[in-house]
């Protein structure tokens, strides 16, 4: 496994860096295999990384989209992951639908894991890799939507899951780890002081998945840090 951290003054800053290496991974997948696949997450700074990525000169044809995980609310309302990757990047890339993959949250949370599986194996297979994952972690060491103590961390067979989210109050349809791992990148964005402690714990912490999801690897990982995060790490 090959893990890199790489550290930045703040957000902006490594949010956009996590953009570039996303850009040149996509460009470097579809160079090797005519086609590119990439899923990606929510938050604050990927929106920023997102409004960057919308200025760059970037041939996005033949990349299909996907997300690591998704709200289980309309794809219009403010909480939706996938309405703030259209507000921030796909609006202004105008992207034919068919690149874009994304959960069907106006389905019950099993079916649109159940159908959310289903296309992601329509275009990459019966066992999905992932030319890049952009994951985020929280402050309880949570990534996609595998918070600790989640029995679906345990599953590496599966694609989907739908999950209720006990702290939020809410389902959530998220990969599993066994899509994590098998990526052939994975970009980890995390920024803010609050991320600090949790960091520290899954780079450097014993291993245990259960108490800290956010340690799910895959054999190349690139971590995009700011200082605030990585205060007590480097």
């Amino acid at each position: 496994m090959s893990s890199e951290l790489r550290v930045f003054a703040d957000a902006t800053a490594a949010a956009q860096a996590c953009g570039a290496e996303i850009l040149r991974a996509l460009a470097t997948a579809r160079a090797a295999r005519g086609t590119a696949t990439l899923a990606v997450s929510g938050g604050g700074t990927p929106r920023i990384m997102f409004e960057w990525m919308a200025k760059q000169d970037f041939d996005w044809t033949g990349v299909a989209l996907f997300w690591v995980d998704e709200r289980c609310v309309p794809a219009d309302d403010a909480q939706s992951n996938y309405r703030m990757t259209r507000l921030a990047l796909l609006d202004a890339l105008a992207l034919p639908s068919a690149q874009v993959h994304r959960v069907h949250t106006e389905l019950a949370p099993e079916a649109a894991a159940a159908a959310y599986a289903a296309e992601i194996q329509g275009v990459l297979g019966e066992v999905p890799v992932f030319d890049v994952i952009q994951r985020g972690m929280g402050p309880d060491s949570h990534t996609a939507s595998l918070f600790p103590g989640e029995p679906v961390i345990e599953d590496r067979a599966g694609i989907t899951a739908s999950v209720w989210v006990e702290k939020f109050g809410q389902h959530r349809v998220t990969l599993l780890p066994g899509v994590l791992e098998r990526t052939r990148l994975t970009v980890h964005l995390v920024t803010g002081a609050d991320k600090c402690d949790a960091l520290q714990g899954v780079l450097h912490g014993p291993v245990d998945y259960m108490a800290r999801p956010a340690m799910i690897s895959s054999p190349n990982m690139i971590w995009f840090l700011d200082e605030a995060s990585a205060s007590t790490t480097t």
